[in-house]
């Protein structure tokens, strides 16, 4: 029992220390808090004179303004009198001016014999014809100074065209030489009985001399394109070193191939050269195309990318699209890479190609109005009017004893083409033969006869020639078949 009654003595005793302990913890909260609060005071009221003596500060301003708008009030109301009197006296004047100018007035109309009216309207009349003299010789003289601002800019415009673009000579020449390393080389094109040299004519459409000149055999042909074929041909056989028909048309047929390949590449090489973006592969392939066009004796693609460029110089000069016009320039003559395939005129053929590849109409209408189909529209189709005149008719631009020959025997082969069983033609022997090779299987030999005749026959209707020219048509039956 007084185990438990000493326990419960200790538990009192801890009571009264917490709560003596709490009680000092109270107060010195009350402290703190007090001296918080005596601080915060201290600050609301430091505060608070800061606040009033600025707002004493803006009442002084306030004070100071409306003193002055008070000064100006009365500036103003000053103002208004002096320009009410003004205004009085300026009515008076004018009263006094009216009553002098009618006096005046009655005056010169009994001096003159005549009223106002009657000589305001003479009056008018001189001036109206003065007048219309007048704008007569201000119109004459801007129409004289507009001319000369015109012919003034645009030979300005077409020397920064020129000035800043330079070409070369048109090139006459149908011919390739081929430098070959050993003279032997020489006999075994020729093959034996000729063999290898009528079958690299026959396949390749050109012609091959094989004279004296030392260490150089010669490949002739109006077609650039079928020239440069034959050249990489015997290149090829001549480093190869396999001259027999088989192997020639093996490899003849691997070159044209690559040839087909190449246009895609050289067109778009054009086109990134001239800045055109976003240009369809068809209407690339057919550039490349045109590498191997000439039109009096200028190459077709050097000329397209001539008229891209001066295009783009005169376009800049007139504020127009250098970049529109350059397209333009360069897709100006794309249908001559088709003429040779399609029936029509190059420039009706260009519309129809670049319309059916999504051109725009500025890139359309310079394709018509470079050759007067219809009227430029544009800064931009006019300047690839211009540029293409330019790079038409400077000098050493073309060769016309050149054109004229090509179309000669351009018109030869077609002559032979049209015809039926016909699958190739060639214009060889500066335009004194015709090689035509027909289908054996449409053809027989009797037919083969009549028909060099009728070629005959129709070239010296159509066609104006000097000498005479050989039609020799070839009719060839090849079997073919496979051992297993």
């Amino acid at each position: 029992m007084s185990r438990h009654i000493a326990r419960i003595e200790q538990a009192k005793a801890k009571a009264k220390a917490i709560e003596n302990e709490a009680r000092m913890i109270l107060e010195r909260a009350k402290v703190e808090i007090g001296a918080k609060e005596l601080e915060l005071r201290k600050r609301a009221e430091e505060k608070f004179a800061v606040a009033l003596r600025e707002q004493e500060r803006k009442t002084r301003l306030i004070g100071q303004k409306e003193d002055a708008i008070e000064e100006k009030r009365r500036a103003v109301d000053k103002l208004h009198k002096e320009a009410a009197k003004l205004q009085k006296d300026s009515e008076e004047q004018k009263k006094r001016n009216e009553q002098r100018l009618l006096e005046a007035q009655i005056a010169i109309e009994k001096a003159a014999g005549m009223t106002v009216a009657e000589a305001e309207k003479v009056l008018l009349s001189q001036v109206e014809e003065r007048m219309r003299l007048d704008a007569a010789n201000i119109i004459r003289r801007a129409e004289t100074e507009a001319k000369n601002e015109a012919r003034r800019r645009a030979n300005y415009v077409i020397a920064q065209a020129t000035s800043r673009f330079a070409s070369d000579f048109a090139n006459e020449r149908l011919i390739n030489t081929i430098a070959i390393g050993n003279e032997e080389y020489k006999g075994r094109i020729i093959g034996k009985e000729g063999r290898n040299i009528k079958a690299l004519e026959n396949l390749l459409g050109v012609d091959i001399v094989i004279d004296d000149t030392p260490g150089a055999i010669v490949i002739s042909s109006f077609s650039l394109y079928r020239r440069a074929i034959a050249t990489r041909t015997i290149e090829l056989l001549l480093q190869d070193g396999r001259i027999q028909p088989a192997r020639i048309e093996e490899i003849h047929n691997g070159v044209k191939a690559q040839f087909e390949d190449s246009l895609l590449e050289d067109g778009q090489n054009a086109a990134i050269d001239l800045g055109v973006s976003d240009l369809h592969p068809e209407l690339a392939r057919l550039i490349g195309r045109l590498k191997y066009r000439a039109s009096y004796g200028q190459n077709a693609l050097a000329h397209s990318i001539e008229v891209s460029r001066l295009a783009g110089v005169i376009s800049a000069e007139l504020d127009g699209s250098d970049k529109l016009a350059k397209r333009a320039g360069l897709l100006h003559d794309i249908g001559k890479a088709s003429t040779q395939d399609h029936d029509g005129n190059h420039v009706t053929l260009g519309f129809e190609i670049c319309k059916r590849y999504g051109e725009g109409s500025v890139v359309l209408n310079a394709i018509n109005a470079h050759h007067g189909h219809e009227e430029p529209l544009t800064i931009e189709a006019a300047a690839v009017c211009a540029a293409d005149a330019l790079s038409a008719a400077r000098p050493g631009a073309r060769r016309d004893v050149l054109e004229g020959y090509l179309r000669r025997v351009q018109e030869l082969e077609s002559i032979a083409v049209n015809k039926k069983g016909v699958t190739q033609a060639y214009a060889i022997a500066a335009g004194r033969e015709l090689r035509v090779i027909v289908n054996a299987s449409e053809i027989d030999d009797r037919e083969t006869v009549l028909l060099s005749k009728e070629i005959a026959s129709e070239i010296e209707q159509k066609m104006q020639y000097p000498g005479e020219i050989k039609v020799n048509v070839i009719r060839e039956l090849r079997a073919v078949e496979l051992a297993r």
